[in-house]
């Protein structure tokens, strides 16, 4: 007999762990995931689109907590109940319905960058590896023992979304690889240590804000963890609000054109190029600036930056 499962999941990860347990022969019986938000970018897949495809039942409650949503995962008799990127947690007394387990999907190598957008966090800390994995759900958020882990690289120029789109082939390849003896009741559960991890919290469209006093290497992270499809990395000149899409770092040492002198810290423009100085000295090239006004962004050349910005005093 297939095992029986009800998915709450969202976003990328939720779509390709929905079609690894389909693939593997689950018998999905229902799928919760949430209403897209009119004000979010939804750059991502749909979940609910996929469970409709395959004739699954959708359901979106607003309440994790909720009497009906209990009911309803009651009433699918699930073996298994497994969370990949459902954005709430999920109470102890609906976890306990699954007879064989409940199991979330994290993008991170847990005990690391537990709770909220980890793998933004994990950039903008300057990590260098992180990854999925595959753990009991417990009271506590990413807390339970850990089934399986799977880890990719973060490269020097890597923006979230890139590391992102790693760690959902990470997500999918932990789940196939490990679903089979999950199954078969032989999974192993390792120790997952909290003491070696820290939890973060969710970030705000105002957590962008760029502070080119700090070490370049910092603000590069910054802009790495929240380029675009994220809300971007900002700084404020005057009255114009601008953000950093496309950035470079320049290597210790190596010459920038146009510069001469001491700049003060903050976005400056030389040989129709732009570029930010930071605290420690050391410079980042700009690929892409654009300009927030009235609620658009248009792309800023070397020159209309200039113009905008003419007016503003400079240290």
């Amino acid at each position: 007999m297939k095992p029986r499962a009800v998915v709450f999941a969202y976003h990328n990860v939720g779509v390709r762990c929905l079609q690894v347990l389909l693939a593997r022969g689950v018998d999905v019986a229902l799928v919760v995931t949430h209403e897209d938000s009119p004000t979010e970018n939804i750059w991502f897949g749909s979940v609910k689109s996929v469970a409709e495809e395959h004739g699954i039942d959708v359901i979106t409650p607003a309440d994790p907590k909720s009497h009906e949503l209990r009911a309803a995962v009651a009433a699918a008799r699930p073996d298994f109940i497994f969370s990949f990127y459902y954005r709430h947690m999920l109470p102890v007394d609906l976890l306990a319905i699954a007879g064989r387990g409940a199991y979330n999907m994290h993008g991170s190598l847990l005990p690391k960058y537990r709770g909220r957008v980890p793998t933004n966090w994990a950039v903008l800390k300057g990590e260098t590896e992180t990854g999925a994995t595959l753990h009991e759900m417990a009271a506590k958020p990413d807390a339970g023992a850990i089934i399986a882990q799977t880890p990719v690289p973060i490269l020097p120029d890597d923006t979230a979304a890139m590391v992102f789109d790693k760690v959902t082939v990470a997500a999918e390849q932990t789940l196939w690889r490990v679903l089979p003896a999950l199954i078969a009741g032989e999974a192993p559960h390792l120790p997952n240590d909290l003491s070696h991890g820290s939890y973060y919290g969710g970030r705000k469209p105002e957590d962008g804000r760029i502070d080119f006093t700090q070490r370049a290497q910092d603000v590069y992270n910054l802009i790495r963890a929240v380029a675009p499809p994220y809300p971007g990395a900002f700084a404020d000149v005057g009255s114009e609000r601008f953000v950093i899409c496309r950035a470079r770092l320049v290597r210790p040492g190596a010459a920038t054109p146009g510069i001469s002198g001491q700049l003060p810290p903050g976005i400056h423009v030389s040989d129709n190029a732009l570029f930010a100085v930071c605290g420690d000295g050391r410079a980042i090239a700009i690929h892409e600036l654009r300009r927030q006004h009235n609620g658009q962004e248009t792309i800023v050349t070397p020159a209309a930056f200039s113009e905008l910005t003419s007016s503003v005093p400079r240290p």
